[in-house]
């Protein structure tokens, strides 16, 4: 029976490349599928794996890309990766990439672009909730799924040690999360649209201007705020996973990773919750 066409590759090859300018960062997200055709026919035919490039290897060849190109579009990235692929092995004949853009937006903070603070582009949903009877109702607002993060100023130190431990303490890492965030009404403005941009500019300054101990460091303080800022709340409460990005190990291939090219990864993720209410 003929075998009239075969390809193979790495999918869902995940990397953020982040370029430093002093406190100015510009992180730069990619999803990829690196799909391979050429002469490796006999690993179907004839069990003969001599011409297979591990796909393992392709994963590799992504993030050495990535770390010797920081700052290069998505469209001249993918045409570097398939140019070191087709430059090492000769039997490839062609090359097929897809990637999908993660794009992260600059968030402004009192009318200033942040260095390191980013929201995620078409974010999250409002949400809104109403339990009513003859007697009175209850109101709540907020957002599911809103995505933000920071290149810099959080960290995760000082908690437990034992011998199941292999995390350890750091004091400069990406902080991201998908928040999902409600807030209760204690009485309805008269613009609930404009109150409600002014709870989540809250939370985004606070999130995004001062150091973070941990994700339950920065969500207390954001809650706090937020009742601080409008009056009208009597609680608010939050739900936010962690969306890790791990640095890679580049060393075995001779590259300092100096904090510039990550693994973006959520699963399985920590989920951290908690409630700030205005009374006891």
């Amino acid at each position: 029976m003929p075998l009239i066409a075969s390809r193979y590759g790495k999918e869902q090859v995940r990397v953020m490349r982040l370029t430093r300018d002093g406190d100015h960062h510009t992180p730069r997200e990619l999803t990829l599928s690196v799909m391979l055709t050429g002469r490796f026919g006999a690993a179907w035919t004839e069990g003969d794996n001599r011409a297979c490039i591990a796909t393992d290897s392709i994963k590799n060849i992504v993030n050495v890309t990535a770390a010797r190109n920081l700052s290069l579009d998505k469209e001249a990235f993918v045409t570097a990766v398939a140019r070191v692929l087709l430059d090492t092995y000769p039997q490839i004949e062609t090359v097929a990439i897809e990637a999908e853009e993660t794009r992260w937006l600059r968030h402004s903070i009192d009318g200033q672009p942040h260095g390191h603070t980013f929201t995620r582009d078409g974010n999250g949903v409002g949400f809104v909730a109403l339990v009513a009877d003859r007697v009175g109702s209850t109101l709540r607002s907020g957002l599911r799924g809103y995505t933000f993060m920071k290149t810099t100023q959080s960290g995760w130190a000082g908690f437990v040690a034992d011998h199941y431990r292999t995390l350890p303490d750091t004091t400069d890492r990406i902080a991201a999360t998908s928040m999902d965030a409600t807030w209760s009404w204690a009485d309805v403005p008269a613009a609930c649209e404009a109150a409600n941009a002014r709870i989540l500019a809250t939370l985004l300054a606070v999130f995004g201007t001062s150091y973070s101990r941990g994700v339950q460091d920065s969500m207390y303080r954001m809650g706090e705020a937020a009742l601080a800022a409008v009056h009208d709340i009597s609680e608010i409460t939050f739900v936010m996973p962690n969306k890790h990005y791990i640095p890679i190990d580049l060393t075995v291939f001779g590259l300092d990773n100096s904090g510039t090219v990550f693994l973006p990864t959520d699963q399985p993720h920590g989920r951290i919750e908690a409630t700030i209410s205005r009374d006891v």
